[in-house]
């Protein structure tokens, strides 16, 4: 990462006193209203939308946040902070935000680092005054490399070269669960067929309900013990590509410099009946490499 991607609420406050800041709430609309940082706008589509990869969805991916975020006034000058509760909390949806404006092509974007559970720490402002932006035109470049579809999943199963990474929920990960949001939410229950778990929690230390990422020898250590390295080419999916983007910016701010999010993640392949699916404990262990230490779990 070569531009900031963590801002401490002093940076955010500065960013915004001078104007020079965009902050966007991914909340629900109700909680929004109850009180956010002054200036920011509310988008829980960040967090809510459910990706396709195919031809067809990936346009509409990019038709709908384009439009999203013109209306939000996002015209590549200003920097984009997106925030939410926590960085635990929501499944991630900040860094899904951030995720997706990277892949739009957004030059300036970053995270509110530790979510509002750190700006009421160092004493921010709450307002319940709705602001209204003045809609701008997007500087759409899409950013291809990014992104993995099903069909690069597809190619990657029993590759030498590109590793899988699937971060969910251990439930979801035995094929106890379908979702975060039911069991029988989605229609098929298990794993992409080869990949290794890490559950998207481990990469952070969280402390009284307030979460931070852990430094970058631990993250390194937690990767290496899955048999993960930072030269490795890897695609990370979770249920949706929320947790999926925290656990990228985890691994982008430990030097891991290959990575791609399978945005449409167990949502979409499990509904594709044509799509092989495992579950239960794993049969074999991941991969090991001789002379790389790592801390098993």
């Amino acid at each position: 990462m070569s531009t900031p991607v963590l801002y401490s609420p002093d940076d955010v406050r500065k960013l915004a006193a001078g104007g020079d800041a965009i902050l966007i709430d991914v909340r629900d609309r109700k909680d929004y209203e109850a009180g956010h940082i002054p200036g920011a706008v509310n988008m829980p589509d960040i967090f809510t939308y459910l990706a396709e990869t195919t031809e067809d969805g990936l346009k509409t991916l990019r038709d709908t946040f384009a439009s999203l975020f013109a209306d939000y006034g996002l015209d590549g000058k200003k920097t984009a902070i997106i925030y939410e509760d926590a960085l635990h909390t929501r499944y991630g949806a900040s860094c899904r935000g951030y995720w997706i404006l990277s892949y739009l092509g957004y030059p300036r974007v970053g995270i509110l680092d530790g979510g509002l559970s750190a700006w009421r720490r160092e004493g921010g402002a709450f307002t319940t005054e709705v602001t209204t932006p003045v809609r701008t035109q997007f500087p759409l470049s899409i950013n291809a490399g990014l992104m993995a579809t099903y069909a690069d999943v597809r190619a990657a199963l029993g590759s030498a070269t590109v590793r899988l990474l699937d971060n969910r929920d251990r439930v979801e990960w035995l094929g106890d669960s379908s979702s975060p949001y039911g069991v029988d939410f989605a229609p098929r229950k298990g794993r992409i067929p080869g990949a290794v778990w890490i559950e998207w929690y481990d990469f952070m230390q969280v402390t009284d309900n307030h979460a931070a990422f852990r430094s970058v020898e631990e993250i390194r250590a937690l990767a290496a013990s899955r048999g993960l390295f930072p030269d490795d080419d890897i695609i990370i999916y979770c249920f949706k590509g929320a947790r999926a983007a925290n656990t990228y910016v985890a691994l982008a701010s430990a030097g891991f410099t290959r990575l791609r999010i399978y945005m449409g993640s167990w949502n979409e392949w499990s509904r594709n009946p044509d799509l092989p699916i495992e579950d239960g404990l794993p049969k074999a262990a991941a991969p090991y490499r001789a002379g790389q230490a790592g801390t098993a779990k």
